[in-house]
């Protein structure tokens, strides 16, 4: 493609309403452009790296004998149905159905550009099979393509557990999913999904009698480690809710954070179900304003939660559910009781891992991608059966996967730029080379820039050629903003057919006989494990 002719308005200025790097610079270099809030457009040359990405999908799910569909609306809508109505016999199974397609999400706050918009390119699937030992074969050839989908992308990437399924998760620093993972083991997680370990016998000191302590102001547990002089493992952290309607109070070891997502799955309810409860219900249940609640002379009725932690320490301080006083000495089992549950906390870096016992380290990433194993339960909501091989009616297996297209090309960015613009892996970039001609009006110049323009088109490299009649300084700028893997610049020993040759990744810069261009170029894609 001739720049010239190339569609690609490059901004010198970062857009005001860019908050990440992969918004700012997909806007820098004319490959995006907003259309609407958390919507965009994809001029020509994201259009390229997306349709790569797209192209990389369709491949790998197309090695696993998944087959592509195109539904009008998501398969929720319209394919169990049609798989009820047309698959009969477990003769006919497994089977594994995709589309990508543009997807519409609601989202209220959409930001970061592509990594959180309401309108995303996915690829979504599922697998349908005779029983759940067919589904868990199908989900594993289905994680199998995800992870050489984001091997081929060049990502660095964890993939975590979640309830029925796992997530994929490309590293990144501005990502909002914050998880852990093993360096020893596989172990990884959301951090709302992660179980909490870490080294915490019973407690063997003698329980003392309760005392009440005059504690003026002393709201918070910082408040209290100061006041009593004790670190806030000595502590019970009581935290008031209002869980469908209803209070409850849950206890929590001062030193650490209550995880709402563990407690809502406890509660068997949506987190829009729970909320901290206002200064009205906490006065209401303890008779005490907020910063005073505690599990001991609650008003009765109220639901007390507790982590099992806390049934382990002895003589913890609480609050006295009555204003500026708080409760020395206080012992579950003796003081106060209430519903024990294993692991209501959120994990914190070096918790142990829950696999291997390792300490675990915390990072942030893009989710990217989900797999759930719904087993049979929708399937028998939706009443689809098929006859298996005794002829009876038995509900299909089914496994649900999801890929987001336009995160990964985001994430690919947040991944690999620089201060200077993107660095695109050979793979991804809209163009593998650029040639850069220095002096567009020079004769020798532009005539060595087109024959190596048509030669490197002739073996099937996509190249750019900067025939602009710009600056050098403008064109090297641009080079360096839409980050194309392999340089060719085109200058002053044109007339000697000498070049010089560079890669977007690194600083040396080379200068060769311009016959040599494509053995460098063959070196490079083996480098990068591709085929020419």
């Amino acid at each position: 493609m001739r720049m010239s002719r190339l569609y690609m308005p490059t901004l010198r200025e970062v857009p005001s309403e860019a908050e990440v790097p992969s918004h700012q610079l997909l806007l820098r270099a004319g490959m995006i452009r907003r259309i609407d809030l958390g919507v965009y457009s994809y001029l020509p040359i994201g259009h390229r790296v997306l349709k790569k990405i797209e192209d990389i999908i369709r491949q790998q799910m197309d090695k696993t004998g998944a087959q592509e569909f195109y539904l009008a609306s998501t398969y929720e809508d319209h394919l169990t149905p049609l798989i009820k109505s047309e698959v009969r016999s477990y003769k006919q199974l497994p089977l594994t159905f995709y589309q990508v397609y543009n997807s519409h999400k609601d989202e209220i706050k959409p930001r970061y550009g592509l990594i959180r918009a309401k309108e995303n390119l996915e690829k979504e699937s599922y697998s349908y099979d005779k029983d759940i030992d067919g589904m868990n074969n199908s989900y594993s050839h289905v994680r199998k393509a995800y992870e050489s989908i984001l091997e081929r992308l060049k990502l660095k990437y964890r993939i975590t557990e979640r309830e029925e399924g796992h997530e994929f998760i490309a590293l990144a620093e501005v990502g909002e999913d914050v998880f852990v993972y093993c360096n020893k083991c596989d172990y990884g997680a959301n951090v709302h999904n992660a179980k909490v370990v870490y080294n915490m016998e019973e407690q063997e000191e003698a329980e003392m009698p309760m005392e009440k302590v005059h504690t003026p102001d002393v709201t918070t547990i910082e408040d209290l480690e100061a006041f009593f002089d004790m670190d806030k493992s000595n502590f019970g952290k009581s935290l008031i809710y209002v869980a469908d309607g209803k209070p409850i109070l849950v206890v929590v070891p001062g030193h650490r954070e209550l995880n709402e997502v563990k407690l809502c799955n406890y509660l068997g309810i949506s987190q829009d179900q729970l909320e901290m409860a206002d200064e009205t219900v906490v006065e209401d249940i303890t008779g005490a304003v907020k910063g005073f609640a505690g599990p001991v002379g609650l008003k009765e009725g109220v639901r007390v939660i507790v982590d099992s932690r806390i049934t382990k320490m002895k003589n913890l301080i609480v609050g006295g559910n009555e204003t500026d006083y708080h409760i020395k000495n206080v012992n579950y089992g003796r003081d106060f009781e209430g519903e024990v549950v294993e692991d209501l906390l959120l994990v914190e870096d070096k918790d142990m891992c829950p696999k291997c016992g390792q300490l675990l380290n915390v990072d942030r990433g893009i989710e990217v991608g989900r797999m759930t194993q719904l087993g049979t339960k929708c399937s028998e909501a939706a009443n689809a059966t098929f006859l298996d091989e005794d002829g009876k009616e038995k509900p299909f297996a089914v496994g649900s996967y999801k890929l987001n297209a336009s995160r990964l090309l985001a994430a690919a960015v947040e991944q690999n730029h620089d201060e200077n613009g993107i660095v695109w892996p050979l793979a991804l970039a809209p163009y593998q080379a650029i040639i850069t001609v220095v002096k567009a009006k020079d004769e020798e110049q532009a005539k060595l820039g087109e024959d190596i323009y048509k030669k490197l088109k002739e073996e099937g490299i996509e190249v750019l050629l900067d025939d602009r009649n710009e600056r050098p300084g403008v064109k090297f700028k641009d080079r360096d903003l839409i980050g194309i893997p392999i340089r060719i610049t085109v200058g002053k020993r044109a007339a000697e057919k000498i070049v010089e040759y560079s890669l977007r990744r690194e600083d040396e810069k080379s200068e060769i006989p311009a016959d040599e261009i494509l053995d460098r170029i063959k070196e490079e894609y083996e480098i990068q494990g591709l085929k020419l």
